[in-house]
């Protein structure tokens, strides 16, 4: 097979969370160990961070593994979804997996009838691609970002120096429980015996689950949200300026407005790192400024243009999310027009995330090409329940151009809900 053969293997011929939605998931770690040992085990051959959470997830693993690249190590680094390009989830260095290694490895995995038979879903062969390749790369350490949950998820085979929840909220309730504590629970799941544990945000219930666990577990758990990262968090321009950090004032270049609570989930990481792996005041200082060019990551309160329409899209698709963007949106629609071009996928409860859309601003509502991509019609219809007006587009591509073509010089336009609609945004550009 050659490349794109083996990407239309894994992408049409194995269970994919990112196009099925839930019929996709398959819980459980079975499988992965068995594909893990026809690899040899190579997720027990470097040390790893764990990073799971409802929110901010994908923020915090691109950051540290940023601080840790800026220190000079060599740094694997494992996340989904992709964007544009399947090889984004498989990084070392920055670097995307190479196109060989990709057909390498799916060569082999259907040359082993004991391996094609489990049958394995495309997240279960991808986690072990990026294991396998890691290993071959001889990485210093690797990030791992949880695909869904915790507890059940593939990535559950490592055995971490540090594991890092950020934070919960309801999403997938269908697959991980209907309350914010049985969510909980689930990312618990990678609370390791004896290994530290960083928690983001959580309150009440929330918190007491993972007192609890990490007790279980004998594992050292420090709540960020106790601890006094920076004094101050302000955004300057297009940049974030966290001032009186241990390593002094740092500017990120993550400028949403969850990144002052993600930066204090980091930076508390990064305090316990400190402790195992040579990192400098430097270190944290260009990992924060430089992430996005690092590592590759995209779709995070992304300035796509500037003049004469101001253009940002974000990957935020939740509720927990959405808390945080309707307020971004709503600054900016008080300050001048706003156009939305919005989307979702059909196995998500919007009726709670458009409760935080701004209503003075123009809507175009769109669908995303995949095929869990909600109707544009009923998107309209739910948003027009609750006040909302607008028009929609078959595509994300005609909601945006309709929404260029209505803005003035001045005007902003922002592009999200789904991660899928970003996905098909950046494919135009």
């Amino acid at each position: 097979m050659n490349y794109e053969e083996t990407i239309d293997f894994l992408f049409k011929r194995t269970a994919m969370f990112q196009k099925q939605g839930s019929g996709a998931y398959k819980p459980g770690l079975a499988t992965t160990l068995a594909l893990a040992h026809a690899w040899n085990d190579p997720h027990l051959k470097f040390p790893t961070i764990h990073v799971a959470g409802t929110n901010g997830k994908g923020s915090t693993a691109h950051t540290i593994a940023a601080v840790l690249q800026s220190a000079g190590y060599k740094v694997g680094l494992y996340t989904s979804p992709h964007l544009l390009d399947f090889r984004e989830r498989i990084r070392v260095d920055g670097a995307k997996v190479e196109h060989d290694f990709v057909v390498e490895f799916v060569t082999k995995y259907l040359a082993l009838p004991e391996l094609t038979a489990l049958n394995p879903s495309f997240f279960e062969l991808v986690t072990i691609m990026a294991f396998a390749w890691f290993a071959r790369q001889k990485v210093d350490l690797a990030v791992i970002e949880v695909g869904l949950g915790g507890r059940l998820d593939s990535t559950n085979i490592i055995s971490p120096e540090l594991s890092v929840i950020t934070n919960i909220s309801l999403d997938h309730t269908a697959l991980l429980g209907n309350t914010e504590v049985e969510i909980a629970g689930e990312k618990a799941g990678i609370i390791k015996p004896g290994v530290p544990v960083v928690i983001g945000e959580a309150q009440g219930e929330v918190r007491r689950v993972f007192e609890q666990k990490a007790k279980q577990e004998g594992a050292h758990i420090v709540f960020a949200q106790d601890k006094k990262c920076f004094n101050e968090c302000e955004r300057v321009d297009n940049h974030m300026l966290y001032r009186c950090t241990l390593w002094g004032d740092v500017e990120g270049e993550l400028s949403g407005a969850c990144q002052c609570l993600n930066a204090a989930t980091i930076m508390t990481a990064l305090g316990i790192l400190s402790e195992k792996f040579n990192i400098s005041a430097e270190d944290v200082k260009q990992g924060f400024a430089h992430v996005c060019e690092l590592t590759g990551l995209m779709g995070r309160w992304m300035e796509v243009a500037s003049s004469p329409v101001r253009i940002v899209c974000d990957t935020g698709h939740n509720v927990g999310g959405w808390q945080y963007l309707g307020r971004s949106l709503a600054d900016i629609a008080a300050k001048c027009q706003l156009h939305v071009v919005i989307g979702f996928v059909n196995d998500k409860d919007i009726a709670h995330i458009v409760e935080f859309l701004p209503r003075q601003a123009a809507y175009y509502f769109v669908c995303p090409g995949v095929e869990r991509g909600r109707d544009a019609a009923s998107t309209e219809a739910c948003c027009a329940a609750v006040g909302l007006q607008g028009h929609a587009y078959d595509t994300v591509a005609g909601g945006v151009e309709a929404a260029r073509r209505a803005a003035l010089p001045g005007d902003t336009i922002f592009v999200g809900g789904s991660t899928f609609v970003v996905a098909d945004f950046l494919a135009m550009h």
